[in-house]
């Protein structure tokens, strides 16, 4: 049973752990996040067994759970007590639920509402699943709140955030995501829009073919651009790079990623046709990128204002 309560861990940073050193890079990245946000840090470590069956009964069993159980919990107490060393004053909770972790991580999220939920881009096999793979993917499609997949090696501190822009409902939550963590982190933001990356509507309003390919390139890379400015004037402090490429998004993505703190992405799942690139996109960055991943998931109001 955990020691706290959904309260005491409500908007936590949760990160998901499996013991490996990609999910222990994971968390420390989670522990100076939800240092920077002044919440609380919650470390999961799921455990999933074959067949699906609780600690209890596995004890109750005899078959060696409980020294499995001890280790497990020890190593998990390790890694909570290097975040309050690295971070004194962060509240770091734990917890060691049964199952798979997509149902014990979308449970949490449901119970305590975080403000992030953080992975690790790999993992270790046995008790519990790799984090690169089927699990994200899942996250990705069905985590209301933000996913961020740590991936590639700590950048220098001054690193800039990196978020691709296509006009959309979505792509504006992720820029407002973006500039928040520049923000509170004091770095720069570069704002990547790809002239192949058109949402269908923005595309619509744009001047008839007849002008020319050109005119229709800028007309679509202005009315992004005018959405992106309109959140980034909430935050002054943010030292801002448009950068308009005429390229496929996830190449231009990957490449600006190089040396990034952080590439954050919307992701439109599966919404209707006019979403399926940007969809892509994040599926892609996700698995190759060479930093930290931030995929914000669509919702349905991003799909009718987008």
């Amino acid at each position: 049973m955990a020691s706290w309560s959904a309260v005491e861990a409500r908007d936590a940073v949760l990160a998901c752990f499996d013991g490996s050193e990609g999910g222990r890079r994971a968390v420390w990245w989670a522990a100076g996040e939800a240092a920077a946000r002044e919440r609380p840090l919650l470390i999961a470590w799921s455990l999933e067994w074959e067949p699906p069956r609780s600690q209890e009964e596995l004890a109750q069993a005899n078959v060696g759970a409980h020294e499995i159980v001890k280790e497990t919990r020890r190593e998990l107490d390790e890694v909570a007590a290097d975040c309050r060393a690295l971070y004194p004053g962060l509240t770091v909770l734990t917890t060691l639920p049964d199952g798979a972790p997509e149902v014990t991580v979308a449970r949490l999220a449901d119970e305590i509402g975080p403000a992030l939920v953080v992975a690790g881009a790999s993992g270790r096999g046995a008790l519990s699943r790799m984090l690169l793979g089927s699990t994200v993917a899942y996250f990705a499609r069905a985590l209301r709140q933000p996913l961020v997949v740590v991936r590639g090696e700590p950048a220098p501190p001054e690193a800039p955030v990196v978020v691709g822009v296509d006009g959309s409902g979505t792509s504006n939550r992720a820029v407002d995501f973006a500039l928040s963590f520049a923000d509170r982190h004091g770095v720069p933001l570069r704002a990547v829009h790809s002239w192949t990356d058109w949402p269908l509507d923005v595309y619509a309003t744009a001047p008839p073919a007849q002008v020319g390919l050109y005119h229709m390139d800028d007309a679509v890379q202005e009315a992004a651009r005018e959405q992106f400015e309109e959140v980034a004037r909430r935050y002054p402090r943010v030292s801002v790079r448009w950068d308009g490429v005429a390229d496929r998004p996830t190449h231009a993505l990957l490449e600006r990623a190089e040396g990034a703190r952080l590439l954050v992405v919307g992701s439109h799942g599966r919404g209707p046709v006019t979403r399926a690139l940007l969809g892509s996109v994040s599926h892609a960055v996700l698995y190759h990128a060479p930093c930290p991943v931030a995929v914000l998931r669509s919702r349905p109001e991003d799909e009718e204002n987008g």
